[in-house]
């Protein structure tokens, strides 16, 4: 067997362009490990024959860290919540500041009493009631008698 010498098919100068031209052309996928990507809270979204529910997971806030507006049809979810710790020991300070937030916006459908909609926090869960007009509930059954 004859030994045969490795070659890369990329350069370092090559992966550093790709690097920089995927930067300025607003892809920022190469910080997806590095903690800089957003994250949305989980979302479920069920519907019964009375409502919608929402439910949001949103663990470690307060129900006064949440702000919901309704403009029109669409339903928007905003937390925000500020840390700063400060530490002072013999010649240092320390500061840290924690800052969490997320905006979420949700298109109702006309079906939804918007008059009615409630919210409540529960053990790191957001769960929004959203309950449907009369119109929009399905009718019971009924037996039709032919005459």
């Amino acid at each position: 067997m004859k030994p045969t010498k490795f070659q890369s098919t990329k350069s370092v100068g090559t992966s550093v362009d790709s690097f920089l031209n995927s930067f300025f052309n607003g892809s920022l996928n190469h910080f997806a490990d590095v903690n800089f990507a957003t994250t949305s809270p989980s979302t479920n979204i069920v519907e019964t024959e009375d409502e919608y529910k929402i439910e949001l997971a949103a663990p470690g806030l307060d129900k006064s860290d949440f702000s919901l507006n309704l403009d029109q049809d669409l339903l928007t979810i905003e937390a925000k919540k500020e840390e700063k710790t400060e530490e002072t020991k013999e010649k240092y300070v320390k500061q840290e500041f924690n800052f969490t937030s997320f905006k979420r916006t949700f298109t109702l459908p006309d079906t939804v009493n918007t008059n009615d909609i409630n919210a409540t926090y529960e053990n790191g869960v957001l769960n929004i009631s959203l309950p449907k007009k009369e119109e929009a509930k399905p009718l019971p059954a009924k037996t039709i008698a032919v005459q």
